[in-house]
């Protein structure tokens, strides 16, 4: 065939990494192995049954046409009221714009603030689509490690340190995918602080914001950051509808003008009886109270059931689908750690590395599986880290 372009060749490495252990899991559970999958953050359970009763009515009253780019009149009134309550900011419709994901809203975002060859800076560790993300845009990028030690909370001076002068952006992610930090106040003070007087933008992707245990703080509502911050959000981790595909932006109106262009020529628009479904269960709040309590639960059990595992160290974990574990002490190679949990005790976990260098000595375990799964992946990694002390000693 003809030579593809570069663009799209140089958007994801080649090579094995972390995740192949969540592939080999998934291909050793359907050859019928007991395997417990903590190694993938899609819920364990459907969609809430009042959004799909909504979607299936939509469908049945014709709603299966075109529409608008930005998203329809409804759903954008929704998403402004949503967006309101999640940043702390009063937002009109004109100041969000409807996405097919989350994914789709942070690619937007990249593309409305990076142009060829500007800098950006990326706080790890970070979701595993980041790096591609501004690779698409044709954008150098920095990563600056937190430490795990400080609970994987971003510092203002590291971040600014890895400044340029031609960079445009910085990109976080609160409550984090995956270590499950939620930034502080202070945190997000010190780098709003850098976007101002460095006349940044701020890519603040907030997809987990209803899972963070504690106040959710948007740097969007600090002070005057609200010009220059777009928020990613997405109904996914919400609203229980990962497969769904409704993400959104919410950010200044001139940006959001701009991005509506930038829909004409890739998504051109949501799906019709999405949209309608989607309001429905915005206005109504479907399933976000249970959610939200179900993944407290779940933190709090597993937590509960790995305390005072010898050299196992919790890191991060106050929010989110996930927990951090620091396993550095037993294993420093944390990809070695995954593999042999996985041989010995069935278990299957991403290795920290695969979200960047700050994330390395750790796994990260997903909660998306119920409370009994989770206490009985606790036991066998409680004996598996005891075993394999053993063996190494």
């Amino acid at each position: 065939m003809p030579k593809p372009s570069s663009r799209v060749t140089g958007l994801v490495p080649s090579g094995k990494d972390g995740w192949e252990v969540h592939f080999e899991a998934v291909t050793r559970k359907e050859a019928g192995e007991p395997i417990i999958i903590l190694s993938v953050g899609d819920h364990d359970f459907d969609t809430p049954k009042e959004t799909v009763e909504a979607c299936v009515e939509a469908v049945r009253a014709g709603h299966h046409h075109y529409t608008q780019l930005s998203g329809t009149p409804a759903l954008r009134a929704a998403l402004a009221k949503i967006s309101t309550q999640s940043t702390g900011v009063a937002t009109t419709a004109e100041q969000v714009i409807a996405t097919p994901g989350g994914q789709a809203a942070l690619y937007a975002a990249v593309q409305s603030v990076l142009d060829d060859g500007d800098h950006g800076i990326v706080v790890a560790p970070y979701y595993a689509t980041y790096p591609g993300t501004f690779r698409a845009a044709n954008a150098e990028f920095s990563v600056v490690e937190t430490r795990s030690e400080d609970g994987f909370q971003p510092d203002a001076a590291t971040i600014e340190a890895a400044a340029r002068p031609n960079t445009r952006a910085i990109l976080i992610n609160t409550p984090n995918n995956p270590t499950g930090a939620v930034y502080t106040r202070k945190a997000l003070e010190g780098i709003a602080d850098i976007c101002r007087r460095h006349d940044l933008w701020l890519l603040s992707d907030e997809v987990y914001w209803t899972l963070g245990g504690g106040e959710h703080v948007s740097p969007r509502s600090l002070p005057g950051m609200a010009e220059r911050t777009l928020v990613i959000n997405s109904m996914s981790k919400s609203h229980g509808m990962t497969g769904w595909r409704l993400g959104w932006l919410a950010g200044p109106e001139r940006m959001i003008q701009l991005l509506t262009d930038l829909n004409l020529v890739s998504t051109y628009g949501l799906v019709d009886f999405i949209s309608h479904a989607a309001v429905e269960a915005l206005e109504n709040g479907y399933g976000v109270k249970e959610i939200a309590e179900r993944y407290g639960g779940r933190r709090t059990v597993f937590l509960d059931a790995i305390r005072g595992m010898n050299d196992v160290t919790v890191r991060g974990s106050e929010g989110g689908m996930y927990v951090m574990l620091d396993i550095s002490a037993i294993e420093p190679d944390d990809e070695k750690f995954a593999w042999a949990l996985l041989d010995t005790e069935k278990v299957g976990v991403t290795p920290g590395s695969a979200f960047g260098e700050a994330a390395a000595g750790h796994i990260r375990i997903s909660l998306c599986q119920p409370e009994p799964v989770l206490q009985e992946a606790a036991g066998r990694l409680r004996r598996f880290a005891s075993s394999y002390r053993r063996q190494v000693a």
